[in-house]
């Protein structure tokens, strides 16, 4: 017996019918015939029906069957699922291997995709995720993360060589970027902790320096880890020959800003054949214009080109709106020193015995400190500070808003002007890759890390996971989310486990809701039906609970 529904469809409009049927044989044939017409029946009682019939044998455990079935939330699978699959997409899986090293190196990496912090809140992050079975890796605790650092250091060069070997089996890579920052330490310990220029403004703190190569895509390669204490172009040299001898490169061309490919680099990168593109200073821009190698009139142009001496080509440019904000910028210092003068002479008003020697010393250290000085005079008159602006010297500073210079070797029929142009400002995907590991997703920082090594590798792991960002970033462009909350709710998605009365329990996974599907869909990752937990659980060999007790 069973229900038979169908569909007719007639004059533009659908008719359903449900009817009652049971099967017989006669004369050695199969026969239907109807029972009852149930069409003027709910959709619930239609289904009800076809449950009563699935169990008619056993109909008493229809109404126990919720009792016999317990559903208990699992370990959180969406989020590493889907990490892990795109870090194989990847060949990122590949090229750390899959001995249980490399296993571990993975789950570093995915670790920091997902949540940033120390190997002890990697460990943490492990014992609520479903992250051993994903990887098949066995039980580890934060002692094993950290020895896998000194495993995953001196494994770097391999790791990078293959994939490089991969991404350009199928386009040579012609061009490199390459960009230098700089990481603040809390702690004294570190062996590569030392004082230098800090570009995070964190004064008395020591530092580490970071230079990271990236193919013209703005796709990273390589990353070095150096001493605080190093200058921008001595950490140049390194990198000619990781280019040379481990990539194999013969004919290439290097893109740095102003402060990284000076003299010196430019002869190591000639006696290589290597060529280059990068920047010039305000001070060596006012030198050409003094010499005449070129004119200011060449700067009202959209982009312009000098041949020089010696096969050296500058690209000229002013970019209007940098050039706004610049002026509007010398306006807001103006402002500021005026009404600092304003202030002090209603001081000095005020109180007669005031020394007006005093007041005029920190308007001219101001003065200095705002940059301003070389267009604006401060002189005194009658216990009064004035303030006079120069307007020669004053439209001689503006002369250069908005206006850079870039230098090359390149031939015209090497690379046409709007090419170098482009190449060069494609250093801006190693600035965003910088943010992205510093101050935004990744954070490198804090590093809980003292030894030279694990430093390195840490940054390598944070080079790794950006390369994931990266791919996400452009799989989920088109959703109205960032990379982050993306995460964040896929790591709701968690396993089901499913026990039975009498019976083995199993996990499944739920029908994710349409916010996830969508996250899923765009980074074509597949879900399981089920899926299968070995009881692998990793443990944390230091204990909150001990911690917190000692406090």
């Amino acid at each position: 017996m069973y229900i038979d529904t169908s569909h007719i469809t007639r004059g533009g409009k659908t008719y359903t019918r449900h009817l009652l049927r049971e099967s017989y044989r006669a004369n050695g044939k199969v026969l239907h015939r109807t029972i009852a017409n149930v069409s003027h029946c709910s959709e619930a009682e239609i289904e009800a029906m076809r449950l009563a019939l699935r169990h008619k044998e056993a109909l008493e455990h229809l109404g126990t069957i919720q009792d016999a079935i317990t559903l208990k939330q699992g370990m959180s699978f969406g989020a590493v699922w889907t990490v892990y699959h795109i870090a194989r997409r990847l060949g990122i899986e590949k090229a750390l291997g899959t001995t249980r090293e490399g296993k571990l190196a993975l789950w570093q990496v995915i670790a920091r995709v997902i949540d940033q912090g120390s190997r002890l809140s990697a460990v943490r992050l492990a014992m609520t995720h479903a992250a051993c079975d994903v990887l098949g890796v066995g039980p580890f605790d934060e002692d094993a993360l950290y020895e896998n650092l000194d495993w995953l250091a001196g494994a770097q060069a391999a790791v990078e060589d293959r994939l490089y070997a991969q991404r350009t089996k199928s386009k040579p890579v012609s061009l490199f970027l390459y960009d230098v920052t700089s990481s603040y330490l809390e702690g004294s310990h570190n062996e590569l902790a030392a004082f230098g220029y800090n570009r995070d403004g964190k004064k008395g703190k020591r530092q580490i320096v970071i230079g990271l190569l990236c193919d013209e895509d703005g796709h990273p390669v390589s990353i070095e880890v150096f001493p605080g204490n190093t200058s921008d172009p001595h950490t140049f040299a390194s990198q000619l020959e990781k280019v040379k001898v481990r990539f194999g490169v013969t004919a290439i061309t290097f893109v740095g800003d102003r402060g990284m490919i000076k003299g010196q680099q430019v002869e190591d990168l000639a006696k290589q054949g290597f060529h280059y593109i990068t920047a010039i200073t305000k001070p060596q821009i006012d030198k050409l214009l003094r010499t005449g190698t070129f004119q200011m009139e060449l700067f009202e142009q959209e982009l312009a080109e000098v041949l020089a001496d010696e096969g050296v080509r500058y690209v000229l440019r002013r970019n209007p709106v940098r050039a706004q904000e610049v002026r509007e910028n010398r306006q807001a210092k103006l402002a500021t020193l005026q009404a600092l003068v304003a202030k002090h002479n209603h001081y000095l008003t005020d109180h007669p015995r005031a020394n007006v020697q005093g007041a005029w010393q920190k308007l001219v250290a101001r003065a200095k400190t705002l940059r301003i000085a070389d267009w604006v005079e401060l002189t005194i008159a009658e216990r009064a500070v004035t303030l006079t602006i120069h307007e020669e010297a004053q439209t001689e500073a503006a002369k250069l808003d908005g206006c850079y210079v870039l230098k090359t070797d390149l031939t015209p029929a090497q690379a046409k002007k709007e090419l170098v142009h482009e190449r060069y400002k494609d250093l801006a995907s190693v600035e965003h890759a910088f943010r992205t590991c510093k101050t935004a997703h990744l954070e490198v920082r804090p590093i809980f890390l003292r030894l030279e090594a694990r430093t390195r590798a840490h940054a390598f792991v944070v080079m790794l996971a950006y390369q994931i960002i990266q791919y996400l970033a452009a799989c989920w462009s088109a959703l109205d989310c960032t990379v982050e909350e993306g995460l964040h709710a896929l790591g709701t998605l968690c396993l089901v486990e499913v026990s039975r009365t009498n019976a083995p329990s199993f996990h499944c996974i739920p029908t994710p809701r349409d916010a996830l599907a969508a996250l899923l869909h765009r980074a074509d990752i597949k879900l399981p039906k089920a899926f299968s937990l070995s009881g692998t659980r990793v443990s944390t060999k230091k204990k909150l609970q001990s911690e917190r007790l000692g406090q």
